[in-house]
């Protein structure tokens, strides 16, 4: 079983027509600036994607599109459980898996419900493993319906069993971050952490990769800060870098995806700003910070000579 790659694993977008069609032209350009800005493999059928607005079709299209347009460049992996019986869900992440994804991701907060305890957790993850041979799966502990955290103690257990090879973290706490690391040690697994406040000190423990949502502002960044945040001669660069993506969580997180769609339009990308998930409204105001939001990136991205792809 092949591990997910060391790097940059963007959590992917959907671009949508004005109408709300899924916009599959620009998915497939969409697809080839992550690989042009050197994303090491590709999460698709996420939160970021709007997974949850999408019908199961719809899921199934996606992923089979951007595996289709990667043509075996980089691994994707991509979400394979949305509630219901554990048949159910092993069921789906089959057809996932059939599509020729890398690894089927299991989001922690389907698995059980906030008031059930770890031990049912646990129990729900190995019958899920049970009924879906020998797929290799990862694990995202992402916020909808809630967040639900995995100790180091269960992922050292699930990675044990060989099928895990990769873990989306979104703990916000480094000290967790490394006692995960630290316990799930095995080759073919990696964790790539969501939080950017600690992106260095996260890859400096030993983060197999960053998976962030900054990568649908500028990938090039992200790919740029884990190639070099270990680079001795480029320390007061990476330093301003990790400054630079501290500063700009609040505007980032307001109203996004949209506020990623916009910064992409800045850039020169054609897709609509439309979003199924009701994030909030899109002010001019949020336009305005959004604009000088990319006036500051594309200062910091002229000083370390990046090329924007």
């Amino acid at each position: 079983m092949k591990t997910v790659e060391k790097g940059f694993i963007p959590v992917m977008l959907t671009p949508f027509t004005g109408t709300g069609a899924i916009d599959f032209d620009a998915l497939t350009r969409l697809t080839e600036l992550y690989l042009q800005a050197g994303a090491a493999g590709l999460f698709a059928n996420c939160l970021s994607s709007e997974m949850f607005e999408l019908s199961e079709s719809e899921r199934i299209q996606i992923i089979e599109h951007v595996i289709k347009v990667v043509n075996g460049a980089v691994p994707v992996v991509a979400t394979g459980t949305f509630g219901g019986p554990i048949a159910q869900q092993a069921d789906f992440v089959k057809r996932v898996h059939n599509t020729g994804t890398q690894a089927v991701i299991l989001i922690t907060g389907l698995l059980a419900d906030e008031a059930e305890s770890d031990a049912v957790f646990n129990e729900r993850v190995f019958q899920l493993l049970d009924q879906t041979e020998s797929v290799p799966v990862g694990f995202y502990e992402c916020p909808v319906p809630y967040k639900r955290l995995i100790s180091p103690e269960q992922l050292q257990l699930f990675v044990n069993t060989g099928r895990v090879i990769y873990h989306k973290d979104t703990s916000l706490d480094l000290a967790q971050i490394k006692e995960k690391i630290r316990l799930a040690s095995r080759p073919g697994f990696g964790l790539y952490d969501a939080y950017m406040v600690h992106a260095v000190d996260s890859l400096k423990a030993g983060s197999a990769g960053l998976s962030c949502i900054q990568g649908n502002f500028f990938p090039e960044l992200i790919v740029w800060l884990c190639q070099n945040y270990n680079n001795a001669d480029l320390q007061t660069e990476v330093a301003k870098v990790q400054q630079f993506l501290i500063d700009k969580m609040d505007v980032i997180h307001n109203v996004y995806p949209t506020v990623s769609k916009y910064f992409l339009q800045l850039r020169g990308f054609d897709m609509t700003t439309f979003t199924r998930r009701n994030v909030g409204t899109f002010t001019p105001e949020i336009a305005k910070q959004v604009e000088g939001f990319y006036a500051e990136y594309t200062q910091l991205q002229n000083e370390l000579e990046l090329s924007l792809v």
